[in-house]
């Protein structure tokens, strides 16, 4: 099955003279989310307008004119990474459709596990896509719905679509935010200091434009705002929490908070929950930039071994879990880390890192260690073993990709070349996040680690199942 699923960031804002700005620097802040394109819809006394183009958020606006030409009081933008199901300007969002009746601005972040399914049945009703993103499903389903207005006919379609998806839809006279009955994406919204509503996909980007955090939205809801204010609808009662775990583990930035919770203070939880699984006798603890920092941290503090600067990124290289090529991974490894002899030489080394999905990082990192004069690399991983594929929004699609899903854990630590490996728990994950909810897994999804899907694949099961036999 080709893949259509995209981790992404959103960000919009209603009520603001300088809509399409704001929404630039809330985009800004949340690039770490997708480097390969973005856009912005605004909405000008309810005229649409969209700029979009492949790159970086700096690329695409790289003039002020691009943004001048988005003038209005309310914007929709998203930051995007290409995964295999398209990378061309075609599937750059945000989409903007164009109709007789009005004009819809449409992002998403998160992946629809019923969206080929679904795909087909439109087209065989008389529907014509223009990208092959899953995005464009809901849009099809809003036009195609028999309901009255247009509130209820995107209720409507919501209850139709499956997985993991964060909507934000703007049209003439409101902005309307969706996230899935299990909160797979965060979504939070914020209010400025002119009463501007804002949504974002992290809360770091509701701090990037000074505005105050308001709720998060929860699964199942529907925010609408316009005008008039905000009210809260739901489309289903049919919920259960279900936060994606990457999120805190990897993709969030630390000075974000998700469902309360700061993901900094996470992770370092993280690192205190391995040292205290796994104590290793070693000199030094050096954590690989930058989303593993804080469980290093964390790992130094609870073992009582000194925290070390033994590794320097190159802040200019893009993150390699979301290039969209192995090859291109492989080559941002080797230009974006250099170990520091000096601190590293002669030293036994704990080197704290927040997931190994292919290896190919880690055998690397090791390597450089080595290479700068480490007398022993021990890796802590702030995360169970990746062994099962992501069907909400991470671009990991088959078990094959995934080297805990065919080797051991003897075989991986061959591989990479370290001296020992060591994994969090599932328990010690969850603890360490410390969602108070009675859902699973305190509330968590943790399918990639044990497989415990909360919802079914759909479209995706057949070809799961055969990857169960396969590998």
């Amino acid at each position: 099955m080709k893949s259509l699923n995209e981790e992404c960031g959103l960000f919009g804002v209603w009520g603001h003279p300088e809509a399409s700005r704001i929404t630039y620097f809330g985009l800004h802040s949340l690039q770490h989310r997708g480097q390969e394109g973005a856009g912005i819809v605004a909405n000008d006394a309810g005229a649409l307008h969209s700029h979009r183009g492949l790159g970086l958020l700096s690329t695409v606006f790289q003039d002020d004119q691009s943004l001048a030409q988005l003038s209005g009081q309310a914007a929709v933008g998203h930051v995007r990474y290409a995964t295999a199901g398209g990378d061309g300007v075609n599937n750059v969002q945000p989409f903007l459709f164009r109709f007789y009746d009005g004009n819809l601005g449409m992002a998403h972040n998160g992946n629809l596990t019923n969206a080929c399914s679904m795909r087909r049945k439109l087209e065989e009703a008389g529907a014509i896509f223009q990208s092959n993103s899953d995005t464009e499903v809901l849009m099809h389903l809003i036009r195609h719905s028999k309901q009255t207005t247009f509130l209820e006919k995107v209720k409507k379609s919501l209850q139709q679509i499956k997985g993991g998806f964060a909507y934000l839809l703007l049209n003439k006279t409101e902005m309307i935010a969706a996230l899935d009955p299990n909160g797979f994406r965060p979504l939070a919204m914020g209010k400025m200091q002119n009463g501007a509503y804002v949504f974002a996909s992290e809360t770091c980007a509701l701090d990037a434009v000074g505005a105050q955090f308001v709720r998060d939205v929860n699964p199942g809801e529907i925010v609408i705002v316009n005008d008039e204010g905000m009210r809260i609808e739901t489309y289903t009662k049919q919920t259960q929490l279900a936060i994606c775990s990457m999120e805190y583990i990897y993709f969030a930035r630390p000075d974000s908070n998700i469902a309360g919770i700061n993901v900094h203070t996470a992770r370092k939880r993280m690192g205190r929950k391995l040292a205290k699984e796994y104590p290793i006798e070693a000199d030094i603890v050096v954590g690989v930039p930058n989303s593993s920092l804080s469980a290093a941290s964390g790992y130094a503090e609870e073992s009582g071994l000194p925290y070390e600067l033994g590794l320097v990124k190159n802040q200019y290289i893009q993150r390699t879990f979301i290039q969209p090529t192995q090859h291109l991974r492989e080559q941002g490894v080797r230009m974006k880390l250099s170990a520091v002899r000096g601190v590293v030489k002669g030293r036994r080394v704990v080197m704290v890192d927040d997931s190994i999905v292919r290896g190919t990082t880690s055998r690397r990192i090791v390597k450089l260690l080595k290479a700068a004069g480490a007398s022993e690399v021990h890796v802590a991983i702030s995360s169970p073993p990746l062994k099962y594929p992501c069907f909400y929004g991470i671009d990991i699609q088959t078990r094959k990709e995934l080297i805990a899903a065919n080797h051991s854990l003897a075989e991986i630590r061959q591989i990479i070349g370290a001296d020992s490996l060591h994994f969090l728990s599932e328990q010690g994950l969850i603890e360490a996040i410390g969602l108070q909810n009675n859902a699973p897994y305190s509330g968590l999804c943790l399918a990639y680690f044990n497989g415990d899907y909360p919802t079914p694949l759909y479209d995706y099961e057949k070809d799961y199942q055969k990857s169960l036999r396969t590998c």
